[in-house]
Parts: C-alpha cells; structure tokens; sequence
C-alpha cells in the first residue's frame, strides 16, 4: 500500500500514488465504510480551515483521496478496473507529494446573489494564498500555485471557480519553519485578506504529511 508518494527526479515525469490493490470492491466496502467513514470525519477535522468568512481549505492525504475514490465508485457503481483506473488518475492529481501540501479551496457561497458578487472579485484567488512560516529574518509566504489541470481549465478571466485545487511547494528550511514556530495561513488577495494561526494539532498533522510521515487508516 503507497503510504505517501516519493518526489520523482524529473519533475515532469509520473509520481505513483493510490494503486488499484488500494481500492476495495464494493461489496467489501460496504461492509467497512461506516467504520471508516467515521474515522475520514475525524481525520478531517484538522485539516479542514476556515481563512476568512468565505474560503474553507482541506488539506488532502492518502485517505481523503481513497475515500473520495471509493465514494465515487460507490455513487456510479463503478465495478471493472478500467472504470477504477479511470477515478484515479483523476484524484491522484489531489496527492501532494513529500515536502508540498495538496488542498482544496472551497469558496463557500450559498446564493446566487453572493455568487454573482464574489466569484467576479475573487478571480486569481488560487494563487493569493500562502503559508506564513517564521524564517530568521522575518516571516515568508509559501504560496500557493494551482494544480495544473485545474488551472488549465481556468478560461474565463471574469470570473473564477467556487472549487480550486492547489498545492504548496517548501523547501528544507521552509519545512523546518513550519515546525518550528505557529504558522499561519492567510489570503493576500486584494478583495480578500484573512489570516488564521494554526492550531497544534493542525501543525502536527500538516507537518507529518510534509514529511511523508503520515500512515494510512486502517479499513474496518
């Protein structure tokens, strides 16, 4: 089973992430998923943000990703490897790799009247969010960049998406920051700034998945 997925020499080559050996038929999944169901709420916990009023961050993993695999199929009856295959290539785009953080970007918007009035003012929001890591010096940003095929898929320059998915790249010393001391995620677009200190446990558990360190949970 992949517990974290291994930066590759060339950056531009493949990163292996969720196997099919990963993914439990159906009937076998039924049989586990309130258990584990229980266990992904729990798990998201601190890795779920609120930055600001709007924007609410998740911070993906091995077991975010499975469960969405699995729901998936589950939701589509989806049964041949083929169709399994298909789903992750898809939702392997969501994994960060050892030394990033991968996260979704919800803009949380329940009205029309809302939406029409935020999502023309948030337009690049996908790259205006960054971690605060304390550098001797002073703080530095790590920002956010969008995944690639996501962004892609950004054509419309009036308007932007309620969902982004992006992912933060730190070097040795940022990494060594973000453990060190609290750091913060803020917002540094012009129509939207926020900040938000971590929590210890959020730290923890960002910094393990920064360091490959994190372990999959258990089925059953």
């Amino acid at each position: 089973m992949t517990k974290f997925r291994d930066p590759p020499d060339d950056p531009r080559a493949p990163v292996a992430g969720l196997q099919l050996s990963d993914v439990l038929d159906l009937r076998a999944y039924e049989r586990v998923r309130e258990d584990y169901r229980r266990q992904i709420i729990e798990h998201k916990r601190h890795r779920r943000i609120a930055l600001g009023p709007i924007l609410t961050l998740l911070f993906e993993s091995f077991d975010t990703v499975r469960f969405q695999v699995h729901e998936m199929a589950r939701a589509e009856r989806i049964v041949t490897d083929e169709g399994i295959e298909g789903e992750l290539d898809v939702y392997n785009r969501l994994l960060p790799v050892r030394g990033e953080l991968s996260a979704t970007l919800f803009i949380e918007l329940t009205t029309d009247e809302d939406l029409r009035e935020w999502l023309p003012k948030l337009v690049g929001i996908e790259r205006a969010i960054g971690f605060e890591v304390q550098r001797e010096g002073g703080p530095r940003l790590v920002m956010a960049e969008p995944e690639a095929t996501h962004a892609e898929a950004l054509t419309r320059e009036s308007i932007t998406a309620s969902v982004h998915y992006i992912r933060f790249r730190f070097d040795r010393e940022e990494r060594r920051a973000f453990g060190a001391a609290r750091p913060a995620l803020v917002s540094v677009h012009p129509e939207y700034e926020a900040r938000v200190e971590l929590t210890a446990e959020t730290q923890a558990e960002l910094l393990a998945e920064l360091e490959g360190m994190s372990e999959p949970l258990p089925f059953g």
